[in-house]
């Protein structure tokens, strides 16, 4: 069997290796794997098209400046599976990329088209799903609210939960010992900040994250931050926190394997009495990591403004979406300020135990305890291929 996988950012390079993980779990014969992925999908046997960082670009007015080059690199994907000739095509998260890719594919051909993560059209731009029905077969859909968008428009979709909730924690003399490697004693508490593996929100949310710190160390002397860095972007965060008086530390990845990279990143998700964290999918990582967050996240202003018109939600994040609650705090677009969000983090320090229910709640909706969502998805997309031949 051959299968062409897309994914365009980091939360994208782990749901492809999960699915990757169960295809050569549940399919007896071989299994050939072309496309574009991250340090996670090559360990399971991607070699990438090219670097997986130079699709990871949010917001309207970013992506203008490489629209052309993301022109170019739609075209060669899609002419790429167009030679090969896959029983498969698997895009992943990146829709604005991606579906346009499947696109392509479906205008000169048949082969059948899966999109993993299911675009959120409950929350802006409703229209999608019906666009992508005219060339997407099927979608794996991580959140249990979204299949009957996607079934409306004659698409089939699959829950198949969340891989968050499946990802093995820390060991506990792990998250003991990066606790004891920070400055202050070991019961000082720890502030996770998270700006985002992006260049963009890097850039745009770095500064404000670090007047928050400060603002954070002159309030409560005895907090200790701590900064996981994405590798695409752990120059230019280093540049960015070095005439800080007290940086924080950071958990680099740099030199080491994608499995210990990540695992010394669940170790500092765990370690953490609270964090401060850009809105995405970070906030279900913390939550499987009983972690108590803020959210804060900002945009350029002319992405601002469209976004603003077309959101059809009252919260950005995704624990209060699947628990229906809204507990954890947000500072959003021009509500993300640091004195605001400073005061939000001294709140949530003070009362943290406020969210556990809701990121325990957050953690069964996405399937906590059931079968490991990368084998769900496999299983999916094999289900999928079969009915199609057999039509």
């Amino acid at each position: 069997m051959k299968v062409y996988l897309i994914a365009g950012e980091l939360s994208g390079d782990r749901l492809g290796a999960a699915l990757m993980a169960g295809l050569k779990t549940l399919y007896e014969s071989e299994i050939e794997f072309r496309g574009v992925g991250g340090p996670l999908m090559a360990d399971e046997g991607l070699a990438s098209q090219f670097p997986m960082n130079e699709l990871s670009v949010m917001g309207i007015a970013e992506v203008l400046p490489k629209y052309f080059h993301l022109k170019r690199r739609i075209r060669e994907c899609a002419d790429a599976v167009l030679a090969w000739q896959p029983d498969v095509m698997i895009t992943i998260d990146s829709p604005d990329f991606c579906l346009r890719v499947a696109r392509l594919v479906r205008e000169a051909s048949d082969i059948r088209t899966v999109h993993y993560v299911a675009p959120s059209v409950w929350a802006w731009r409703p229209k999608r799903a019906a666009k992508m029905a005219k060339h997407i077969d099927q979608v794996l859909a991580l959140l249990p609210f979204e299949p009957p968008y996607m079934e409306a428009e004659g698409m089939r979709c699959d829950f198949v939960g969340h891989p968050v909730v499946n990802e093995p924690l820390a060991e506990a003399a792990d998250v003991d010992a990066l606790r004891a490697s920070l400055s202050g004693a070991v019961e000082d508490p720890v502030v996770l900040v998270l700006p985002g593996s992006r260049r963009s929100e890097v850039t745009r949310l770095l500064p404000i994250f670090i007047d928050v710190m400060e603002r954070l160390s002159q309030e409560r002397p005895e907090l200790r931050f701590v900064l996981p860095v994405a590798g695409p972007v752990a120059e230019l965060v280093r540049e960015m926190i070095k005439d800080m008086a007290a940086p924080p530390v950071l958990i680099d990845p740099s030199g080491l394997s994608s499995q210990e990279a990540l695992m010394r990143k669940r170790a500092g998700f765990q370690a953490a009495d609270i964090a401060l964290a850009a809105s995405g999918t970070v906030s279900l990582e913390l939550a499987a990591a009983s972690t108590p967050m803020v959210i804060a996240y900002d945009v350029s202003w002319l992405s601002r403004q469209i976004f603003k018109r077309m959101l059809k939600i009252d919260t950005v994040t995704l624990v209060n979406l699947v628990s229906e609650t809204r507990v954890v705090p947000e500072f959003i677009a021009e509500n993300c300020q640091p004195e605001a969000i400073t005061q939000g983090l001294l709140d949530l320090l003070a009362a943290p135990k406020e969210q556990s229910d809701a990121l325990d709640l957050a953690m069964a909706r996405l399937g906590r305890g059931d079968q490991d969502p990368g084998l769900r998805a496999a299983k999916a997309v094999l289900d999928g291929l079969s009915t199609s031949k057999s039509t």
